[in-house]
């Protein structure tokens, strides 16, 4: 179709969605009552993305809280390879909210595309969770791997942090050999010997680092080189306009599951690995490589420090050719009235 051409610079047809739908109740034999106030007000469907990234959406997921919070609501569950899927499938209009990366939710809002959505939670600031690793263990630096094939999700955080990292190594994307791949792809590439090196977050991460791999630099160094990356929840305008009480429980509940992994770490992470398909020691070395605020912190960083990251990372995309133009106002992709409800609470 004509939106996937344009969506994402340089996607290729292994980047379209592959949609897991699920509709209902949770995968998880565990499922809880709701930890938070009930909306039995909110009816009809909706249509939620999510990504196999280890933060407190999956344990949301998992233990079915949606469910039971909103028990008079169709509550539909899709999974994507990575933020560019999700920005197509806003593109099309089949999602209502779903999660994806800072670097695809600044190009979903950014001329050409001028998405209809709105960032309304942070889920993660990301950090050694997603990391350049290399089948070389002599590799050093990023430098190193000049004229390698090295592969990533294009559209995607990971992506957006190895052309920081290329940019600041005073490199091109012509130095290398760019392979856009999704991350359940990389395994078998990495093992055919196909690609010397990628850059994305676990579980694949892990796998490659047990297949041999070592890790070269992380996020959390481009974060320090001032190209910070988050994993996102992103809403369409209308959605929101139209369920502002749904919008407010599911904060609610998004901001429970986060305070649940300080509080009942191994639980949290028992439910992660259900939805992951890892054993919970794998998901509590993954959760060290993120922060997860909480709705009280996201207040503050909503109003004082997003819209300047969402300005830099615009202009250093379009540097890149990734979108057109730079925002005059990028505050106004931002929704904070459901975070500072649950703040103030």
């Amino acid at each position: 179709m004509a939106f996937a051409a344009a969506a994402v610079l340089g996607t290729s047809a292994c980047g379209m969605s592959t949609a897991s739908e699920i509709a209902g109740a949770s995968s998880s034999s565990s499922a809880s009552s709701c930890p938070v106030d009930v909306n039995t007000g909110v009816t009809g469907t909706i249509r939620i993305g999510w990504q196999m990234i280890p933060n407190a959406d999956l344990i949301v997921k998992d233990k079915g809280w949606l469910e039971a919070c909103m028990p008079n609501a169709t509550i539909q569950w899709s999974q994507f390879n990575s933020g560019a899927d999700v920005v197509q499938a806003f593109g099309s209009g089949s999602l209502d909210i779903a999660q994806m990366g800072s670097s695809p939710s600044v190009r979903a809002v950014s001329a050409p595309l001028n998405l209809d959505v709105q960032v309304v939670w942070i889920h993660d600031v990301i950090g050694d969770a997603e990391s350049l690793v290399a089948r070389d263990a002599s590799v050093s630096s990023i430098k190193d791997l000049a004229g390698k094939n090295i592969a990533t999700p294009f559209g995607s955080t990971s992506h957006f942090s190895l052309l920081s990292a290329l940019d600041q190594a005073g490199m091109s994307t012509s130095d290398v050999n760019l392979i856009n791949l999704d991350p359940d792809k990389m395994a078998a590439a990495w093992t055919r010997g196909e690609i010397d090196a990628a850059w994305v977050w676990d579980p694949v991460l892990s796998t490659l680092k047990s297949d041999g791999g070592s890790v070269v630099m992380s996020s959390k160094d481009t974060a320090e080189q001032g190209s910070a990356t988050y994993d996102m929840e992103v809403a369409s305008q209308s959605f929101i306009a139209a369920n502002a009480s749904a919008m407010k429980t599911w904060t609610s509940v998004e901001d429970y599951a986060v305070e649940y992994i300080s509080s009942d770490p191994d639980d949290a992470a028992e439910s992660v690995a259900a939805q992951m398909s890892v054993d919970t020691s794998t998901v509590k070395t993954q959760f060290a490589g993120y922060e997860y605020p909480a709705a009280s912190q996201q207040s503050t960083i909503f109003s004082a420090e997003l819209p300047k990251v969402f300005e830099s990372t615009a202009e250093f995309l379009k540097s890149q050719g990734s979108i057109d133009s730079v925002s005059a106002d990028y505050a106004s992709a931002l929704y904070s009235n459901a975070i500072d409800a649950v703040a103030g609470q």
